[in-house]
């Protein structure tokens, strides 16, 4: 699979690990090769394993099977305080009675470093975060985002070859998560260390890493950049965890040119999607994204695709509209309307009947 980083060879490497826990395998011969100064992230929904393998690399779990290596290095008999590894917890699990100059330089001192080198160090590691101003505060003295700057400035004192995120701003509020995103792609960039984050949370993940990998139950589903997981999900459960997807089940009754004909039970004709030679019958699923759906209220001429329902809900989201249209075979299609204008109204009032189209590129064909 292609690497991120510098492209050479994998500086953190995945071999056939496994891990169970009273006979059920929460990491399930998981293979994966990260490159150097990527920023990788682990994305599925609880229980799927994501932090299980987290803790396989910090060396605080021993794999049943399979092998972990960093920089060529294996880390069989390698023990966490002895791997060029950080983590920062989701707690954050910084000390109350410490400063946050003394909470940074805690593993510092534990390694009994020269008193000048921790005092340099933590000085340029709290500029780096934003924090220099606040190093003689407590952590009760500061709010979630400062303190989570706190643990940031922590993990990377030490200069880690490696540093894992363990759902880093799943305790900050939506507008504050959304600041720190760009914040931590900003540091990542600066110090040039891999970065490795679980999180179950999408976005997080699409709006920070530069690759993702899919856990379900265990097993790594898809490898991919942002873009290529959204827009090519390699299988069902991909297209539905990532972002919101409209999913037809159907079979197929033609393929030719490069595109597929599909029926879908309900509606009258079958639906054009561009895909792989498929045999007909074969039984596949559509995944199509409600912004890929233009929706019009006028029947709009020499549409690829074209279906008519009913306007149910519309939800108001500032930017965007997202709308309930119910087909006549009461299946729900959802679809997303940019509001551009600031004094339109809606395009399609609740009740009303509308058109519903979208190109022959629109639909991703899922056999699995």
């Amino acid at each position: 699979m292609p690497l991120g980083g510098d492209g050479g060879a994998p500086y953190l490497r995945i071999e056939g690990v496994t891990k169970r826990f009273a006979g059920h395998a929460a990491v399930n011969n998981v293979s994966l090769d990260i490159g150097r100064g990527e920023f990788f992230a682990l994305l599925g929904p609880s229980g799927c394993g994501k932090t299980t393998l987290l803790r396989m690399l910090a060396g605080f779990e021993r794999p049943d099977a399979g092998a972990i290596l960093i920089d060529g290095q294996d880390m069989a008999q390698v023990p966490p305080y002895l791997r060029p590894v950080n983590m920062m917890f989701q707690s954050y699990a910084l000390f109350p009675h410490m400063t946050v100059a003394s909470n940074v330089g805690f593993g510092l001192r534990q390694d009994k470093r020269p008193k000048d080198e921790i005092a340099t160090r933590v000085s340029k590691v709290l500029d780096l975060v934003h924090m220099g101003r606040h190093a003689q505060r407590k952590p009760g003295q500061l709010s979630g985002g400062e303190r989570q700057r706190v643990a940031l400035a922590r993990a990377l004192v030490k200069e880690p070859k490696l540093l894992l995120l363990d759902e880093p701003m799943a305790a900050l509020d939506r507008k504050l998560r959304e600041e720190t995103r760009f914040e931590l792609v900003r540091i990542q960039n600066r110090v040039g260390i891999t970065f490795i984050m679980v999180t179950h949370d999408q976005e997080e993940a699409m709006t920070t890493a530069s690759r993702v990998a899919v856990m379900q139950s265990g097993n790594i589903v898809q490898v991919g950049t942002p873009r290529e997981v959204y827009e090519q999900p390699a299988t069902r459960f991909v297209a539905d965890f990532i972002g919101a997807v409209n999913l037809f089940d159907g079979k197929v009754v033609e393929a030719r040119d490069g595109a597929v004909s599909v029926i879908v039970e309900g509606l009258d004709v079958p639906i054009q999607a561009q895909g792989a030679p498929l045999a007909a019958g074969t039984a596949v699923s559509l995944a199509i994204r409600p912004e890929k759906i233009v929706l019009t209220a006028a029947k709009p001429e020499g549409a690829s695709n074209l279906v008519q329902g009913v306007v149910r809900e519309i939800a108001y989201r500032g930017d965007l509209s997202t709308y309930r249209i119910d087909l006549p075979s009461q299946k729900a299609v959802r679809a997303t309307v940019p509001n551009i204008d600031r004094l339109a109204g809606p395009a399609v009032e609740v009740g009303q009947q509308a058109w519903l189209s979208w190109s022959v590129s629109a639909p991703v064909v899922l056999t699995q």
